[in-house]
């Protein structure tokens, strides 16, 4: 699923990539940030898996996200009802903010400060009422942080590991079996990656398996998780 050349700008960070069937093949859209911009981009590849350079859909939002230093989407959807789109981004001031989607535009929804230690952050769960993350700290925690859908916006912060997890520059998570986590953790320093099994989130009781280093050079500016576009994540 290679798209060569869709980007003219360099990628910081990227949420995740939605892949949508459609009858041209495969649909797949989502939000990045290149400089200060975040643009929305969408392309098919065809039955073949062939990149359509045809077929590229990009949109510009307004504002300026050069300060912002991690960054994920949540789409949650229950059937034919209650869509959400909603995006999170850490600015370098420890700020979290959330913007949701409402009409084709975004507005900020929330804002919540207290996270400047934080270093990388990964969705792990979602639900009508609420999104979940794993985030660790440069002083090598481990959290989860729970963040209501309601206004405002107050985050709840649970350690889950106080210690050892100080390398990873991103996290990318995937849901493990009914409840748990398929963690993987990169480390740009050292151009590796860790993978864990992680349980359901519950504190300092989460059961983490450190499954072991990953095959592979890590060296790309940024990374994603691919999701598919119905996508359950109950990690919490």
């Amino acid at each position: 699923m290679v798209a060569p050349g869709l980007f003219k700008d360099p990628v910081r960070l990227s949420s995740s990539m939605v892949t949508t069937p459609n009858p041209a093949g495969v649909y797949v859209g989502g939000h990045v940030i290149m400089g200060a911009k975040m643009v929305y981009s969408g392309y098919t590849l065809d039955k073949g898996r062939e990149f359509d350079p045809d077929s590229v859909v990009r949109e510009v939002y307004g504002g300026d996200y050069g300060d912002i230093v991690a960054f994920e989407a949540s789409r949650y959807r229950e059937g034919t009802s209650v869509p959400r789109t909603t995006a999170y981004g850490l600015r370098a001031d420890g700020v979290l903010l959330r913007w949701t989607s409402t009409s084709g535009d975004w507005r900020v929804t929330g804002t919540s400060s207290g996270f400047g230690s934080v270093k990388a952050m990964a969705l792990i769960s979602k639900s009508r009422t609420y999104d979940t993350f794993l985030a660790n700290t440069r002083g090598g925690a481990l959290y989860t942080i729970h963040i209501p859908t309601t206004s405002p916006m107050k985050p709840v912060v649970k350690p889950v590991r106080t210690r050892t997890w100080q390398g990873f520059e991103f996290l990318i998570a995937q849901k493990c079996g009914n409840q748990g986590t398929l963690l993987l953790g990169i480390d740009k320093d050292t151009r590796s990656a860790y993978l864990y099994a992680v349980g359901h989130a519950n504190g300092t009781a989460t059961a983490i398996v450190n499954l072991g280093k990953v095959p592979g050079t890590f060296n790309d500016p940024a990374y994603f998780r691919w999701a598919p576009s119905i996508d359950p994540l109950v990690g919490e």
